[in-house]
């Protein structure tokens, strides 16, 4: 990737916790990257029709996965390098280990960002991290690695709450269970999202959420 004619380097720089500041920058932009989003439906049985309905439950973070290739074959050219200079575990791979290493400030691994010059900017958990040695010295140090890594998009607990809060009616409902009614279902044409079935089962104190008959009323408060 180049920029006004400069080539930019890849790098994943540490946002949090002790390391915070740091940058590791990769030998080698990597070939290529992928990036996947996936959501998740769950299954819901109407009664009686024997019929399914799929509902949105919720999404899962996106990933970017890439291998990351490091290399320290050109530093054997020096004649006073010596075997743990050129070892590519102590100049490369090990500060990725720390990516998934428990912060002793944050008691968690710290969140990173992966950027590529302008193409991509991607703040991140690395979620694994899988090294392969694929050169050596006489003595058995590595010297080459291949690294396959995957981060986990990472989003504050604001970002969701400003992004993706749930609307709802602005007041009290009341709802007349009929037959084949569920919890699940209320909760779906009510609120669009089944997963609200404990905001109605709080509410009306019921502590089995099939123990409902049709005719009954249910209180469905604002969210």
């Amino acid at each position: 990737m180049a920029t006004g004619g400069k080539l930019e380097k890849a790098q994943i720089m540490i946002v949090n916790g002790k390391r915070k500041g740091e940058t590791i920058e990769c030998k080698f932009n990597p070939n290529s990257y992928t990036l996947e989003k996936s959501v998740n439906y769950g299954e819901m049985k109407a009664t009686g029709s024997g019929a399914s309905i799929m509902q949105f439950v919720d999404g899962n973070a996106e990933t970017l996965s890439m291998e990351l290739f490091f290399d320290t074959t050109d530093e054997l050219e020096s004649d006073d390098v010596d075997d743990a200079a050129v070892d590519v575990r102590e100049r490369y791979t090990k500060y990725i280990d720390l990516l998934l290493s428990v912060d002793g400030e944050l008691h968690a691994p710290p969140v990173c960002r992966f950027v590529w010059g302008d193409g991509i900017d991607f703040t991140a958990l690395v979620r694994s991290a899988n090294k392969q040695f694929t050169k050596f010295l006489p003595s058995g140090i590595p010297i080459r690695a291949r690294v396959s890594i995957v981060f986990s998009e990472f989003k504050t607990a604001d970002y969701h709450k400003s992004e993706v809060a749930p609307e709802s009616t602005d007041k009290t409902k009341v709802w007349t269970v009929t037959e084949g009614d569920t919890l699940w279902l209320i909760a779906s044409e009510e609120y669009g999202d089944p997963s609200h079935w404990r905001t109605i089962a709080n509410q009306n104190d019921i502590a089995n959420p099939r123990a409902i008959e049709p005719g009954e009323t249910l209180e469905l408060p604002p969210l």
